[in-house]
């Protein structure tokens, strides 16, 4: 399975609850269980062999869905404390991070919770500096790195560091 790429399927005016699986090495699509819920402007990471999708627009911005490829099986997980969508996913340390978004229609945030998959358990982190939706994420030497997005303000430079040994973001030159 690391050598597939597992694609969800959603449209801000047609929702679908479909996931697709390639192959780069075959080169061709796969179809898989559907979500439980169609929802679009999620975000998705990896952790512990599982796919955690979460957030959305409208009602489902506070659902969480996890798939086994194993299975080819979604179950539903806790909700997010708040709903969320155009948020930044990333995992790091058995965590699966949720970082900024909107809420509230188009309010940026600066929310950060982290998710332990064992206890079934979302906590409140350090928010960031700077609230931002559409923003990016990616893990590099234990570390999270937020990138860009819309800030209150418009478009964002912005890059901020996670350390979650410290639970505290610095902010990087752009």
């Amino acid at each position: 399975m690391a050598s597939a790429l597992l694609r969800l399927l959603a449209a801000p005016t047609i929702l679908l609850p479909a996931a697709l699986l390639l192959s780069p090495l075959a080169g061709q699509w796969e179809r898989r269980a559907p979500m439980g819920v169609s929802r679009s402007e999620v975000a998705a990471a990896a952790l512990g062999g599982r796919l955690y999708v979460v957030g959305g627009f409208g009602s489902a911005g506070a659902v969480v869905e996890e798939y086994d490829p194993g299975a080819d099986a979604w179950r539903r997980r806790a909700d997010l404390p708040a709903p969320v969508h155009h948020p930044a996913a990333a995992a790091l340390g058995g965590r699966l991070y949720v970082i900024g978004g909107y809420r509230d229609g188009w309010t940026p945030i600066a929310d950060v919770f982290a998710y332990d998959p064992t206890a079934d358990r979302w906590e409140r982190r350090a928010s960031l500096s700077t609230p931002r939706g559409a923003l990016a994420a990616a893990v590099l030497q234990e570390r999270i790195y937020v990138v860009g997005g819309i800030a209150p303000d418009g478009g964002s430079r912005t890059v901020e560091v996670y350390d979650p040994k410290q639970d505290r973001w610095e902010r990087r030159a752009p």
